[in-house]
């Protein structure tokens, strides 16, 4: 009896620890995990785990009106660096894990 009565009173207290524990996702202004093409949550890279490919970055990239893309790492926060065209001018480019591509100052 005293065994079952531990069982349970166990398995409550961890129920409601690990309900405790979980906090709501907190929302606020340009909080999405991707952007729509041609659109940038910001004008700087934002810092975060990156999931896109190489490809992928460089899809995107493609896709702001760039060309000749070339040297693409990414670096210790996640984002993308690399070099390209955009027309005859050549820029250095990022893109973060938002997908907002941004030339490089």
């Amino acid at each position: 009896m005293k065994r079952l009565f531990f069982t349970v009173a166990t398995a409550a207290l961890l129920v409601a620890g690990s309900a405790a524990a979980q906090q709501p996702a907190q929302s606020g202004p340009n909080n999405n995990a991707v952007n729509s093409p041609g659109q940038n949550n910001s004008n700087a890279p934002v810092a975060g785990r990156n999931s896109f490919t190489e490809g992928q970055a460089k899809s995107k990239i493609e896709e702001a009106g760039y060309s000749n893309v070339t040297e693409l790492k990414k670096d210790d926060n996640g984002v993308w660096r690399g070099k390209a065209k955009k027309g005859s001018a050549s820029a250095s480019v990022s893109v973060d894990f938002q997908g907002n591509v941004n030339p490089v100052k």
